[in-house]
């Protein structure tokens, strides 16, 4: 049967596109052109990983690697806001690590209820009524909505135990976790029966703590020979190390001493991860399967040696169950200094701040691949460009208003722009043209409302001699 287990999987996270703002004129009977009332449009929805104490696979990730959260709703007139979209929260289990394809480690999740934002959602684009001003009394246009956020992630399962056991295959880790704990792992007699690792929770005294067995080691594992590196992240975070040496093997080339070695020298050659390194936890040796007279023999020949390393040692057999409770109970105790000597954790608080971000820097730059032509990089121009509808005029005028108050043509006028020089933004590619007088007049609508302009509204004068010309017929002066 198939293991059920997936500690490693590859997702690829949507976040909802924001809705776009609307552009609409509040009308009613005698009141034409009232004013702008369009509404703007709902944030885009984020994709949260929380962790949950019911998960421990990432199975459902590797089944499901796409996700996607709700978009946001568009605005709409009479100041109607559009809807935010629906965040979208996935759950995984305590351990989880967050990484980029490239490796980078974004979050490392450990505790109920902690929350990572993997993917933020689309800021909604504001309706013509938030962009009203004294220049711009009824502007006929609208934002549009970001596009969420959209990122491939790696999530990688690191066991939280307190006790990791190593071994080479058919060492007996799995028959030592079966015996000291309630797991039931998979037991038989052939190497690399263990596929997954197995955690199981002791209790020695008034300390209870968890054990990991990694599935069996062997030399080249920190190379990826074996089961090495699928599981040897998962003795990163344990506070004690436990070899399980086979004194009873029958293969050729191999003793205790021997075994040991060959697996620090893996562990030498790991980096975890996580930070830290390996050859400052704790070290205990335990030689197993003494119940096998010629096994108890060999253990008694090699623990001088294992002891004049400075590694604790213990013969036990875990079908007598002979030694066990002398491990546990000194097991317990590494485990409990291991617990004192790391700093005191604070109470987990949820703070809020924005990021450090200064949104107003950009730098333009000679576009590399065109002579004469600039590329301008920034976090707020690169929003606006998306933010804009370009087959709207006003709106095309509106964001050269704002590129200029940030200095965008400042900028390119030091650089050497002329006008007609190709300028990029983002995806978008277009010829810069200054605000001169003469290029502005040019420019429809820019900074104001053309319906506004063309009004044809008879007015009270007109009205007055129109009653006049009904009432006392056509004058002389009228008729020439």
């Amino acid at each position: 049967m198939a293991s059920r287990f997936v500690d490693r999987a590859v997702i690829h996270l949507a976040a909802g596109d924001g809705g776009h703002g609307c552009a609409s004129v509040h009308r009613e009977k005698f009141k034409p052109l009232g004013g702008p009332d369009g509404g703007n449009g709902g944030n885009g929805g984020d994709v949260l990983l929380v962790v949950d104490p019911n998960v421990h696979t990432l199975l459902d990730f590797h089944f499901r690697p796409h996700a996607r959260a709700g978009n946001g709703k568009q605005g709409a007139g009479d100041d109607r806001q559009g809807a935010a979209g629906e965040t979208l929260t996935m759950h995984v289990p305590s351990g989880t690590v967050v990484m980029t394809e490239d490796g980078e480690i974004l979050a490392d999740l450990i505790g109920a209820g902690t929350t990572f934002v993997a993917a933020q959602g689309g800021r909604g684009g504001l309706g013509n009524r938030a962009l009203s001003s004294k220049a711009r009394k009824a502007p006929g246009f609208a934002l549009l909505g970001e596009p969420g956020e959209e990122r491939d992630l790696v999530l990688e399962l690191r066991s939280v135990a307190d006790v990791g056991l190593l071994g080479f295959p058919s060492a007996g880790k799995s028959s030592l976790i079966s015996v000291l704990s309630a797991a039931k792992p998979k037991i038989a007699d052939y190497p690399f029966t263990t596929l997954v690792p197995n955690l199981g929770v002791i209790t020695a005294g008034e300390v209870v703590f968890t054990m990991a067995d990694v599935p069996g080691l062997i030399p080249g594992a920190s190379e990826g020979k074996g089961l090495g590196l699928d599981f040897l992240r998962h003795i990163e975070r344990c506070a004690v190390l436990v070899h399980v040496i086979d004194c009873a093997t029958f293969e050729p080339g191999r003793d205790p001493l021997s075994d040991v070695d060959a697996l620090e020298e893996e562990l030498a050659r790991y980096t975890p991860a996580l930070g830290g390194d390996l050859a400052d936890r704790p070290r205990v040796a335990v030689l197993n399967k003494i119940d096998i007279p010629e096994a108890a023999e060999l253990a008694e020949m090699v623990k001088p040696e294992l002891e004049a390393r400075g590694l604790p040692v213990f013969e036990i057999s875990t079908a007598s169950r002979a030694g066990l409770r002398e491990l546990t109970f000194a097991l317990g105790a590494v485990v409990e200094k291991y617990r004192a000597d790391q700093p005191e954790a604070e109470p987990e608080q949820v703070v809020v701040r924005p990021k450090a971000v200064n949104e107003d820097e950009f730098t333009v730059v000679d576009d590399p691949n065109e002579e004469g032509a600039f590329i301008v990089r920034g976090n707020r121009p690169e929003r606006w460009i998306r933010q804009t509808d370009f087959g709207n005029d006003e709106a095309v005028g509106y964001l050269a208003d704002r590129l200029n108050r940030l200095g965008v043509e400042d900028k390119l006028a030091k650089m050497g722009a002329q006008p007609g020089s190709p300028v990029t933004i983002g995806d978008v590619q277009f010829e810069w043209e200054p605000s001169t007088p003469g290029v502005a007049a040019m420019m429809t609508g820019r900074g104001t409302d053309i319906r506004l302009e063309n009004n044809n509204r008879i007015g009270a004068a007109e009205r007055k001699k129109a009653r006049r010309i009904r009432r006392d017929g056509p004058d002389e002066m009228d008729g020439e």
